[in-house]
């Protein structure tokens, strides 16, 4: 369909070139040859007129020769380049000069009729016969005093006016072929410059819609066209890693869901057919129970993480005591310190410190940041949380002196689903989207969250929140 419109365009600028030069070689020409003809008339006898009442009247009255006045009509003759008949009332030719070499002169014009021009400055055709061609004829009164002593008729060869139309026409055609050729560079342009970029802007359209997001426009401008290549390249390399990314967040939720349930499944199958003896069903039970928490923690987190992918959640923002947060949710975690021998030091900036925040969800970002700090902990070692106020911002970090986070993986923990080598061994429970929650959380308040980590050191998460006044 596109390929067709593109011939029509092309059919169709064909045309309009050759209907260009057949309406100048048709309509212009004969507008042309008008223009030049009644120009060269108004011109002829207005000379001729001028003629006849300042020098031809000395003639009729015998004030000048015949010879004298030859002479005369000879250098009118070249400089009008027409025929010239001096006659008198009854159209007897008395002198004449002609140029044309098409003319036979008579002694008497028959049929002479001074007005037969009908009121027109002049009359074309053979002049009763006497012209082997088509001639302008003028025929102008010589009078003296109020009688009329003669005529001055002028006759010109019309071909000398077609003449000045073919060099004129000349110069058209050779106008409209420039402008032809001139438009033609246009389109040419056009084609190279707006037409192939396009085309393959729409052959990448078909490849994305078909699914090949492999596809890549080559961008050889800097322009609107170029800008648009570019674009859509970058939307295409981003829906890749989109597709990418949702291919691997549905592997890693397969995987996280299908382990536990095939450990459950496997376990409860076992103690119905009594291949686990009674006494060890406790056991097992336990490590069903186990695997369900996981399994409900992972669902729980896939449904917050969910909230912000679908732009759905809202923040009940309010005035809170950080501080008192901060010692409630540390003492949450005094079973998992006191089995490991981990202590929790609070260093707080004052007695009473107010943020601005949703409660629920910092809450949230406090027990991810100490349950990952507290687990990757170790034994008997410190895990600190400081507050700092700076400005209108309050800063807390989360500090831990345990196995720490490689550098090549600082950039990845943030990924859904993202556990490092190091982490694998001691994070039997975690769901991998934790500080993926923290950071959207974080985020959502239009904040910031930093993480400086030493592998084999330990690791600190600082992030801001906004300070308020009190506990308005």
């Amino acid at each position: 369909m596109h390929s067709n419109l593109y011939l029509k365009f092309i059919i169709l600028y064909i045309i309009f070139g050759f209907l260009s030069l057949f309406t100048a070689a048709t309509l212009g020409a004969q507008l042309i040859l008008d223009t030049i003809r009644d120009e060269d008339a108004s011109r002829l006898y207005r000379e001729a007129t001028i003629l006849a009442t300042d020098y031809l009247t000395d003639y009729y009255s015998k004030e000048t020769t015949a010879s004298s006045t030859r002479a005369m009509l000879n250098g009118v003759n070249v400089y009008l380049e027409a025929d010239l008949w001096l006659t008198d009332t009854e159209g007897n030719v008395l002198l004449s000069v002609s140029s044309s070499g098409s003319a036979i002169v008579p002694e008497q014009i028959r049929d002479f009729d001074p007005a037969e021009s009908g009121g027109e400055q002049y009359l074309t055709g053979d002049y009763h016969g006497y012209y082997s061609e088509e001639v302008l004829t003028m025929i102008v009164p010589v009078t003296e005093g109020f009688s009329t002593k003669g005529y001055l008729i002028v006759h010109k060869p019309v071909s000398y006016f077609e003449d000045q139309q073919h060099s004129i026409m000349h110069s058209v055609y050779i106008t409209l072929s420039v402008i032809y050729l001139l438009s033609f560079t246009i389109f040419l342009g056009i084609h190279l410059i707006i037409y192939l970029p396009l085309r393959k802007i729409t052959e990448a359209a078909k490849q994305y819609a078909s699914g090949n997001l492999d596809y890549e426009i080559p961008v050889n401008s800097q322009d609107e066209i170029g800008y648009l290549s570019a674009s859509l390249n970058y939307m295409s390399a981003h829906l890749k890693d989109m597709e990418d990314y949702q291919k691997k967040f549905v592997a890693n939720v397969s995987h996280d869901f299908r382990s536990p349930l095939t450990s459950i499944k496997g376990y409860v199958e076992a103690i119905a057919d009594g291949t686990i003896p009674v006494e060890l069903q406790s056991k097992y039970l336990g490590i069903i129970l186990f695997e369900t928490e996981r399994l409900t923690d992972l669902t729980r987190d896939l449904l917050t993480l969910n909230e912000f992918d679908t732009k759905e959640l809202l923040l009940n923002k309010e005035s809170f005591d950080l501080h008192e947060m901060i010692k409630q949710v540390a003492a949450s975690f005094e079973g998992a310190c006191t089995s490991r021998k981990i202590s929790i030091e609070l260093l707080l900036a004052s007695r009473g410190l107010y943020v601005h925040a949703d409660h629920s969800k910092i809450q949230q970002v406090l027990y991810n940041l100490l349950d990952n700090a507290i687990k990757f902990s170790n034994p008997q070692s410190t895990v600190t949380v400081e507050t700092t106020e700076r400005g209108e911002k309050v800063f807390v970090s989360v500090k831990d002196y345990g196995i720490g986070i490689p550098k090549e993986d600082l950039s990845k923990i943030w990924e859904r689903f993202y556990k490092s080598d190091l982490s694998r061994g001691k994070d039997k429970k975690g769901t991998g989207l934790g500080l993926s929650i923290v950071r959207e959380i974080i985020q959502a308040h239009n904040e910031n969250i930093n993480v400086i980590s030493t592998e084999g050191v330990g690791t600190e998460f600082i992030f801001s929140l906004p300070k308020s006044d009190s506990g308005k």
